[in-house]
């Protein structure tokens, strides 16, 4: 059987217990989209041809399925996946949810759930035979995710990105600033590092503000290098967009660090959003680290005393 323009978009959401199902379902569901979850397999194929006899035949599904699916067997249903694609011509796509060990043992313990395979014994057993059986998905799935760092916020933020609605053929632009001292964002497509412009940490009267106060902006602006720097990146990302968007990248995310994420990252990055828009783009602007108190232990040493002058400028 061909495909054809009636025939539903599926996801499969599946991954380890405790790395946020239950968050990305609902998330799809304010999407839009049609969502099942815990669905036995055997019931599948009944699921996928049951929407083109529907009036919301293009209404996309999401099916959650994990190792408390009954009949659920990893390697049977990469299987069964790919003859749906080979023989049925399906659009069926599949996201793994994973995530570190000891983070998923403190949430069994923060919600004082018990792990599907557990049984009797603890959480870090359930969880070491949970990632053995799921490996065959991972390795199969063209979405993973890894939400150890994730708040629910930020997995929330990450699925709407990857599947809500953009306009046709342009991927899903998300511009982040971030802070190199608290952690590198894990899903970045591209990373540029700030850190080469001076900075504003250093000025006493600038050190409470963040990248989006004037005075900032203009201390930041003032950096020889910044200008012809920061142009080059912006023609970069424009060169590089149209060849995502041809090689059907569904999204991208491009990230401005600095030291402490306050700063010099988040001039930089609202200012390439409003160039990206200005172009015709429409990217999402998130600040990461804005809100984070300035600290002088995360932020190196200071500037030597001889260039004060040059600082307070």
């Amino acid at each position: 059987m061909s495909s054809t323009a009636a025939e539903p978009r599926l996801l499969l959401v599946t991954g380890l217990s405790g790395a946020g199902k239950s968050t990305v379902l609902k998330v799809l569901e304010d999407l839009g989209w049609e969502v099942v979850d815990n669905l036995p397999l055997a019931l599948l194929e009944a699921l996928i041809d049951a929407p083109a006899k529907r009036s919301e035949a293009n209404r996309p599904i999401a099916v959650g399925i994990d190792s408390r699916s009954r009949g659920f067997k990893p390697a049977r249903l990469v299987k069964r996946i790919k003859d749906l694609r080979e023989d049925g011509g399906r659009d069926i796509q599949t996201l793994f949810l994973d995530c570190a060990g000891a983070e998923l043992e403190r949430r069994f313990s923060e919600t004082r759930r018990r792990h599907p395979l557990a049984e009797d014994r603890p959480a870090a057993d359930g969880i070491a035979r949970e990632r053995e059986l799921m490996e065959p998905l991972r390795r199969w799935a063209e979405h993973v995710i890894d939400t150890t760092n994730y708040s629910s916020n930020d997995l929330q933020q990450e699925i709407r990105q990857r599947f809500g609605d953009a306009e046709e053929g342009e991927p899903v632009l998300n511009i982040l600033s971030f802070g190199f001292a608290r952690g590198l964002p894990r899903n970045a497509d591209l990373v540029f590092d700030m850190r080469y412009l001076r900075n504003p940490h250093w000025d006493p009267k600038l050190k409470p503000g963040t990248g989006l106060d004037r005075e900032v902006a203009a201390y930041v602006m003032a950096d020889p290098a910044y200008e012809d720097s920061v142009s080059q990146i912006e023609r970069l990302i424009l060169t590089l967009l149209p060849r995502y968007r041809a090689e059907g990248k569904s999204y991208v995310t491009i990230a401005f660090g600095c030291t402490g994420g306050r700063h010099r990252s988040v001039h930089v990055a609202d200012r390439v959003a409003k160039t990206l828009r200005a172009a015709g783009h429409a990217p999402t602007l998130t600040h990461r680290n804005l809100d984070s108190a300035p600290q002088d232990g995360l932020e190196g040493k200071p500037p030597p005393a001889s260039s004060a002058g040059d600082r307070q400028s």
